[in-house]
């Protein structure tokens, strides 16, 4: 009865140990990777053109035009263009996704958070943003915004040879929601207040 008394406290004694070391552990510590703007025009033409004018109005950087990758059943071609993306990195994406959430005064849904750890939300419209004037020549459009965070040794997953991240250093849903609230201010609501 009092060596298992002992063990219990042993075991106890060593989750705690654990507790402490992955909260001080620096490779646990989440960072954002890339914040990716997109816009999906469905179709090549005016509506591609003006998507393509405000997401380099805004970021001020080129652009990159997404295209089909295979014939579908409903007469789209391969390689025809559908949409445009711009992928921001280094300081200037801290900054701007900050703008982003302001315009949705920082409250994000709870379902907005994926399994690995990422979130994404939407931008109904671009005047919404702090400092973005109305453009005639654009007119109204939304956007998505994808926020990816990674963890120090995520690089293996880039890899010409493919490795997997383990199951222990992978980013949770939880995990990204309390990176969220704690580093960028983001309050979690269930669901969208009108």
């Amino acid at each position: 009865m009092a060596k298992m008394v002992v063990q219990k406290e042993k075991i106890e004694k060593k989750e705690q140990k654990n507790k402490t070391e992955k909260k001080d552990n620096p490779m646990r510590k989440i960072s954002i990777e890339k914040v990716t703007l997109n816009i999906g025009a469905g179709e090549a033409g005016p509506k591609l053109e003006k998507a393509q004018k405000l997401l380099e109005k805004i970021t001020g950087k080129k652009i990159v035009i997404t295209k089909t990758h295979k014939r579908n059943t409903f007469g789209g071609a391969k390689n025809k263009p559908i949409g445009v993306k711009i992928t921001l990195r280094d300081k200037e994406k801290i900054e701007f996704l900050k703008k982003l959430l302001a315009s949705k005064e920082n409250k994000i849904k709870k379902t907005c958070f994926d399994n690995q750890g990422n979130f994404s939300f939407g931008i109904a419209e671009y005047i919404n943003i702090p400092g973005i004037r109305y453009d005639p020549e654009i007119g109204i459009i939304g956007f998505d915004v994808c926020v990816t965070l990674e963890r120090p040794g995520f690089r293996v997953k880039r890899r010409k040879m493919k490795n997997k991240i383990g199951k222990k250093h992978m980013i949770l849903k939880e995990d990204a929601m309390k990176f969220a609230k704690d580093e960028l201010g983001i309050k979690i609501v269930e669901r969208e207040e009108e």
